[in-house]
């Protein structure tokens, strides 16, 4: 008889739950967070067990990674598309683990993409990276706020950035205590931007782009950093049936709930990699910056919407585009995609 296993993962414990073919409870127990207390538990099943399911939660590495090299076959249950019955009066994580253990006895739980071990903290790495960069764009943003707000003079991020060279002491230089905060700030953005090349340099070393991911150098704004992103988040193209799917995974669909065409909600603006959306909002950035085509199509759109929803809609441009190159391996095609 097949058994069906799933675990209910916390912070420090764990819930796992094992049911029958008939769906029957067959085990359940709270175990601490510990390899050898969950091994332990699911070796006298280990024969029969044909599945074993464990939440998509902010620390499942570990125990996906422990659970596969003991062989067990794992599911990663995708919780975002997966609803409760809404009639249930009481539920509590054991319940929760049993639901995800019939979702696979039933064939219908959604999954997620367990992305390879051994490229996982590459991909981890970029993360740390575009971290690094959103922290060091607030506190240049931050900054050219006090140069503003006190001398009426602005000064561009760019010369906020340059490592060899001050362009902050020289406005704030008759206000002392405004000093100490742009001397602060500026050499807090130096040490940032001094770790952000650290990692580049790490990256670019320790991996390449490779086929079919190397065509993603002729999309506009998109450059080393920015291909290698797109090809540690994306994966295997495969992955994503239509140009859609990857839109949509990039968060640079809409969400929202129509019935008889009138809008009845919004869906979750958050169900995506938020590292791509990252992505392709810096291409954008960069794209409608430096290529004129992009920037025409941003300007048309702006000049009936606003600044927001035209970068968007070249950001989601720039996805679909990344998408055909990536499926089909070709060169970036500016008549295709401002046709």
């Amino acid at each position: 008889m097949k058994l069906y296993s799933a675990i209910d993962l916390h912070s420090s414990n764990n819930h796992l739950a094992i049911i029958d073919e008939n769906m029957e409870p067959v085990f359940n127990k709270k175990l601490n967070n510990a390899m050898p207390d969950i091994l332990g538990a699911l070796k006298p099943y280990q024969e029969t067990i044909s599945g074993v399911v464990v939440e998509s939660t902010y620390n499942w590495y570990w125990l996906v990674d422990a659970l596969t090299e003991a062989g067990y076959p794992v599911h990663l249950a995708n919780p975002s598309a997966i609803q409760r019955y809404s009639g249930l009066k009481y539920a509590d994580d054991i319940h929760d683990a049993f639901w995800l253990a019939k979702l696979l006895k039933l064939g219908i739980l959604p999954e997620g993409y367990i992305y390879p071990k051994h490229t996982r903290p590459l991909r981890d790495l970029l993360r740390k990276r575009s971290h690094l960069v959103r922290l060091r764009t607030s506190l240049v943003i931050s900054l050219q706020n006090i140069i503003t707000r006190s001398c009426g003079t602005t000064v561009r991020s760019n010369a906020i950035k340059k490592l060899t060279q001050d362009d902050v002491s020289i406005h704030l230089s008759n206000h002392e205590d405004l000093t100490l905060s742009g001397t602060v700030s500026k050499e807090t953005i130096d040490f940032m931007t001094r770790q952000i090349t650290r990692i580049e340099s790490r990256i670019v070393r320790k991996v390449q782009l490779s086929e079919p991911y190397t065509s993603l150098l002729t999309i506009p704004g998109v450059g080393k950093i920015l291909a290698l992103t797109i090809m540690l988040e994306t994966g295997p193209i495969s992955r994503f049936a239509k140009v859609g799917n990857y839109a949509s995974y990039c968060r640079k669909v809409a969400s929202t709930w129509l019935s008889n065409e009138k809008v009845k909600g919004a869906g979750n603006k958050k169900n995506g990699n938020k590292y791509l959306a990252w992505a392709f909002s810096e291409a954008a950035t960069y794209a409608r910056r430096y290529h004129s085509a992009s920037r025409n199509f941003y300007n048309r759109k702006r000049s009936h919407s606003n600044g927001m929803i035209a970068h968007n809609a070249l950001a989601h441009k720039l996805a679909r585009a990344a998408y055909y190159i990536m499926r089909d391996n070709v060169a970036f095609v500016e008549a295709k995609l401002y046709a």
